[in-house]
């Protein structure tokens, strides 16, 4: 970026918007009856995942809920990617239910869904009618009393301003949201996490990195968005090896909840780059999750931005933990990307070819990504012919550089 185009991000107009209460702590969640009901709401949409719900891991807040007397409707129907479908589906049993406040419990895809059900109960139309577009409609209304309770520490869900829908026709995600979406309160209990396998783990907790490490070098980056993605990425690049090995770490537990929720706040308040316009582009095409799709990519597209911002790169490898002191700024830059690949290595994340990416589909892929709006976030000047090269470097059909 030339150095008129850098002061002209400076001296933009910057919003930075916290819309949503956060509680946290060991055991938060048994205070979620009373926060139901300081909301105003008696009777709420329970919105989770079926796996999560049959495992028993939904119980705490469903008791804890029934306790304090408020009425549950479960609705457990939740799919990798929510499809406009699925939020149609959801809006549907809220109104005939007669709930008027909802509860998301689990990773971003139930609170994606609890997200766009209220928008579609507040709202004309569908939720794709508010697709975050030129020509589209803006939200007018705030969504029913929402908390969110996130059972894995990635997309930061609970705090975004965002909700990420999957359009089966045109086999694309797009975003819908602003502050009037956001949840109007996140609790954060890290006991609910130990349940984590450790691949989820992994994939959640490098999504984490990724979402700090886009907010922290893209094009609108701003000094609080700063601030929330660096502590992230110093709570996740100390924590995440520690929650992978065992579960049952609670320290480790927390600091990963924490790193999620700075890194959401860094997400959900501006836009991301590379890795999140070819995630969510991809996730359209091919029913891949979202952090294990993330994390395969986070090394390649590392690699190809530092040069565009070496000096916040070499920030990045101190957060890290990287004793920076003798190298010089595009050392440490190459440090921090490499430090993506040996915890990429580490965690046994999944290749793209191993998580069902056809190789033959780069082009086709880099066109989609070229065309998402977070492309034009990234802090490296990107064209289709750089996104192909950015695919084959997942797929190790081009030598690696650094």
């Amino acid at each position: 970026m030339s150095l008129n185009m850098k002061v002209e991000h400076m001296l933009g107009y910057h919003s930075f918007e916290i819309p949503t209460a956060i509680k946290h702590g060991i055991g938060a969640v048994k205070h979620i009856g009373e926060e139901v009901q300081n909301l105003g709401a008696d009777k709420v949409l329970l919105v989770t995942g079926p796996g999560l719900y049959k495992a028993g891991a939904v119980n705490p807040v469903i008791v804890n809920l029934e306790e304090a007397g408020v009425d549950v409707v479960i609705f457990n129907d939740i799919e990798p990617n929510p499809p406009v479908r699925l939020i149609e589906k959801g809006a549907n049993v809220y109104q005939q239910e007669g709930c008027n406040g909802l509860v998301a419990v689990g990773g971003g895809s139930p609170m994606d869904t609890a997200k766009g059900i209220g928008v579609e109960v507040t709202h004309e139309g569908s939720v794709l009618d508010y697709e975050a577009a030129e020509g589209k409609k803006e939200l007018e209304h705030r969504i029913p009393p929402l908390i969110t309770v996130p059972t894995t520490a990635g997309t930061g869900s609970e705090v975004t301003q965002w909700a990420v829908i999957t359009d089966e026709d045109r086999e694309i995600k797009f975003n819908t949201g602003g502050p009037l979406i956001a949840a109007h309160l996140a609790i954060i209990d890290p006991e609910l996490h130990v349940s984590m396998p450790p691949h989820v783990t992994a994939m959640t907790g490098i999504d984490v990195i990724s979402h700090a490490v886009e907010c922290y070098t893209m094009k609108l980056a701003q000094p609080v968005t700063d601030a929330v993605a660096l502590l992230a990425m110093e709570y996740a690049a100390k924590y995440i090896r520690r929650a992978y090995a065992d579960g049952t770490d609670l320290e480790a537990r927390y600091g990963m909840a924490q790193g999620a929720m700075l890194a959401g706040l860094a997400y959900g308040s501006e836009s991301a780059g590379a890795a999140h316009a070819m995630s969510q582009t991809l996730g359209g095409f091919i029913p891949v999750a979202h952090g294990q799709c993330v994390a395969a990519m986070m090394g390649p597209v590392m690699e190809y931005n530092w040069k565009g911002t070496p000096e916040r790169f070499a920030r990045i490898a101190q957060a890290f933990g990287i004793d920076t002191a003798p190298m010089s700024n595009e050392e440490a830059a190459r440090a921090a990307v490499n430090w993506m690949y040996d915890l990429v290595e580490d965690l046994d994340i999944p290749t793209l070819e191993e998580q069902g990416v056809d190789p033959e589909l780069i082009e086709r892929l880099a066109k989609a990504a070229m065309e998402d709006p977070q492309t034009e976030g990234n802090p490296r000047d990107l064209s289709i012919p750089d996104y192909e090269w950015i695919y084959k470097r997942c797929f190790n059909q081009v030598p690696k550089t650094v």
